[in-house]
């Protein structure tokens, strides 16, 4: 039975990570879980699933969440605010630690929990996309596993099982298109928060839907991906697959190119992280390929998707750029979903922001120097965010 804690245990990572859990009690038990302020789901997971430690992230909920669950015996240790979800990543008995916390939020806990010597079945790309060059010498270090949990990066990681060392050539990640892909984009300017939440193909959090419809989220992928297997960026390439059925695709050395299929479901690469290198049968649909129809793939439109362009110039800067890239998106982001800047301000916030920050990029950055930058260019967002008209858009970083 392997034992895990789970971080950031009631959003959508979690829940289908406690999904899993449920339905394989023989395979799995849960150390720890982690939560943001839902009071009420963090205490029904508990009295499910009987975790020895537990925190949320709202400190000012605690005192609820001890009233919630005052009957259980025995109790959990029952922490708060970001120390607290720190100690629950490093704590007890856990050997893998799930990270499905949103954005620059899950660093901190990550790096805990691998300087505890864990497993990480990553869910949260933030970790390595602003944290990589920290992030990597300590998994190197501590000898632990990083394995991916999100479905493009598991589909790469499925492929090269058994692909010997040198033997890819490519990554090819294959994105859905998110809410607009089907809409001319001289209508981007028309675009409401409805409108960027209804993904054609996956179930969410909002953020993260928002991320695939500016295809962002692909972006941070290929950044991702660097870090996880290594190929330079021009060996990583992004595809419109609107079917989302192929995950994604590596090319080796031959030329052949190898594929992982499946209906668009995040519990598959949640649960390839948590068994790996087992394969555990599961009861949920197959995937019929008669029912599936055809499978499309298209070049992405660079007009239409200004982010993904900006994500591979970040990348290749390096350094401390990717950390202020991922916390301008977050903040540009969070801005739009409260309907204080358009949709098409996005793009435009998070380029002036990398733009003003590029002659301060620092090549090999510290802990202390990605977390500042991190601040600063949220700082940079709320301000630029303020004064649009007076900024056109910038081009120097494509």
């Amino acid at each position: 039975m392997k034992t895990i804690t789970l971080l950031g245990s009631t959003g959508s990572i979690g829940t289908q990570t406690l999904d899993i859990v449920a339905n394989n009690p023989d395979k799995f038990r849960i150390v720890g879980l982690a939560a943001g302020n839902n009071v009420e789901l963090l205490a029904a997971q508990i009295r499910q699933f009987r975790p020895s430690i537990a925190a949320i992230c709202a400190e000012e909920k605690l005192p609820a969440l001890k009233e919630a669950i005052a009957d259980l015996d025995p109790q959990p240790i029952l922490l708060a605010g970001d120390a607290g979800i720190v100690e629950v990543a490093r704590y007890g008995d856990a050997e893998t630690v799930v990270t499905g916390i949103v954005g620059c939020a899950g660093l901190l806990p990550t790096i805990a929990a691998i300087e505890a010597g864990k497993d990480i079945a990553l869910a949260n790309k933030e970790t390595l996309i602003a944290g990589g060059p920290v992030v990597l010498p300590l998994i190197e270090k501590h000898g632990i596993k990083l394995l991916p949990a999100d479905s493009e990066h598991s589909a790469i990681f499925q492929c090269l099982q058994g692909v010997p060392k040198g033997g890819l050539r490519k990554i090819i990640l294959t994105a859905s298109g998110g809410a607009f892909r089907d809409w001319p984009t001289e209508k981007l300017a028309e675009v409401t928060v409805a409108d960027a939440l209804k993904h054609p193909n996956w179930s969410m959090g909002r953020k993260i839907t928002v991320d695939s419809a500016t295809l962002m989220n692909k972006g941070l992928e290929v950044i991702e991906a660097h870090f996880l297997f290594g190929l330079d960026y021009k060996d990583i390439e992004i595809v419109i697959h609107p079917q989302s059925i192929i995950h994604s695709l590596i090319e080796l050395q031959d030329t052949s190119v190898l594929a992982q299929l499946g209906w668009p479901d995040m519990r598959l690469p949640l649960l390839y992280a948590i068994s790996w290198p087992e394969r555990i049968y599961t009861n949920w649909e197959r995937l019929d390929l008669v029912t599936a129809g055809n499978l499309t793939f298209r070049e992405p439109d660079h007009k239409k998707y200004p982010c993904m362009q900006l994500a591979y110039a970040v990348g290749k800067a390096g350094g401390s750029m990717p950390a202020v890239l991922n916390a301008a998106n977050e903040q540009a982001v969070a801005l739009f979903l409260s309907e204080t800047i358009s949709y098409l301000d996005i793009a435009r916030c998070i380029e002036w922001v990398c733009d003003r920050f590029s002659s301060d990029n620092l090549s090999n950055p510290s802990l202390d120097d990605i977390l500042a930058a991190d601040q600063w260019a949220r700082q940079e967002v709320l301000t630029v965010s303020k004064n649009l008209e007076s900024h056109p858009q910038i081009i120097s970083l494509r």
